[in-house]
């Protein structure tokens, strides 16, 4: 049996601030775990009028951003902290980010989250998208900010459902809309266990609009410390890893290691095709420098099939963080992509879904065995680390 409950809904005029849903109010209980689901919203500064959905499954704690996109701001699990310290402290209300600043990066001045999404539209680099017909005519010209709309659009309608099996849900449903620019729909849901320290993130992308529609999505996931810090390591199983540019080449023989916040750090990208395991799913890792800890993100590449690795370590004050990011395609101009046949089309009505999940462990044993599962699925196929560029996968 589920119970439901809607917590925001523009249509139907329902905005229930302040709310608690509980053990005691659904009768839902799992040994002594105290769970509970709790819609915010923030007031003064950047953040006035940002809505938080506060998530505590009684062992994982996350704050949830429907005013964002349904993006994840933070997390705890247990006592360990999962998030980053971004120069932007605070999330940002949408309309106060000008994502065509600073030559189309403005997108930036509202990037602090744990997990953002970057799409629909498109999610890569700022520039001019040009599109031709199968003659090379230019049919039309657009230029497209950094990491599309998404995570600065706010969900019209959020729920909560809970469980007899002691599942936890909140689905947020996000518009991506223009006249003339089509209408892209995001159905999103967040699921977890009480007392797990595990959240799956199930997202359904549909095109309502009657012409074809473009589709790019990425999940920026951002982590800092504990879990990053001089020592700590990235595993995933690929069958092809390539540096984005030529500042990526020059560490390529420690890609996969972490050093200390470093003044005057560029920011450095690698390039992966994963390994998928029996169930379809891939793994990356990021273990912490005492390798006690990790952080573990599986997710479908039937429609992820790519994973950007992002390092920029450099200075605390400036955001010294890593990105793990799953993609459909990789984050350069959607131009290319398209030109690479990466980016998705879907016809009136068609969708498709894109499905990750998160883990963290707590103690070594733990650790080790994710880093394990990541050693038995490399051994299926050997690594081919390209020492340049990849022809098809940089512009």
């Amino acid at each position: 049996m589920t119970t439901s409950f809607t917590v925001l809904n523009v249509d139907e005029g329902i905005y229930e601030a302040g709310c608690s849903i509980d053990a005691r109010s659904t009768a839902v209980a799992r040994g002594d775990a105290d769970w509970s689901v709790r819609l915010e919203r923030l007031q003064g500064g950047l953040s006035d009028g940002v809505d938080v959905i506060w998530l505590d499954n009684g062992c994982t704690r996350l704050a949830i951003l429907p005013t964002r996109g349904m993006g994840i701001w933070k997390a705890q699990v247990v006592d360990t902290l999962l998030q980053w310290k971004s120069p932007v402290e605070r999330p940002v209300h949408p309309a106060f980010v000008d994502q065509s600043r600073r030559g189309g990066i403005g997108w930036l001045d509202g990037f602090n989250e744990l997990i953002c999404r970057c799409g629909l539209s498109w999610h890569g680099a700022p520039g001019t998208d040009v599109v031709r017909d199968a003659d090379g005519n230019v049919v039309s010209e657009q230029f497209l900010s950094l990491h599309g709309r998404i995570a600065n659009l706010a969900a019209h309608d959020v729920r909560v459902e809970i469980s007899d099996d002691g599942a936890i849900s909140v689905t947020g449903v996000v518009d991506e809309a223009s006249v003339f620019g089509g209408k892209l729909r995001l159905t999103s849901t967040l699921t977890t266990h009480i007392g797990s320290t595990t959240f799956e993130i199930s997202d359904t992308v549909q095109n309502l609009g009657d012409a074809v529609a473009e589709v790019e999505m990425l999940y920026h996931c951002n982590i800092g410390r504990p879990f990053l810090g001089e020592g700590a390591t990235f595993h995933i199983a690929a069958e092809e890893v390539a540096p984005r540019d030529a500042r990526a080449v020059e560490d390529l023989k420690t890609w996969t290691t972490y050093g200390k916040p470093t003044a005057g750090y560029t920011e450095q990208c690698y390039f992966t095709k994963p390994i998928a395991a029996d169930d379809g799913r891939s793994l990356a890792v990021l273990r912490d420098p005492a390798a006690s800890k990790a952080v573990g993100i599986r997710f479908d590449v039937s429609t992820l099939p790519w994973l950007t690795l992002w390092k920029n370590t450099q200075p605390e004050a400036d955001g010294y963080v890593t990105g793990l990011e799953p993609g459909s395609s990789f984050p350069n101009l959607k131009t290319f992509e398209r030109q690479q046949g990466r980016v998705i089309s879907l016809k009136s009505q068609q969708s498709v879904t894109f499905d990750l999940s998160v883990t963290v462990t707590a103690d070594e044993d733990d650790t080790a065995r994710l880093i394990d599962e990541v050693t038995e699925l490399q051994a299926r196929h050997d690594l081919k680390l390209h020492t340049v560029p990849h022809a098809d996968w940089s512009q």
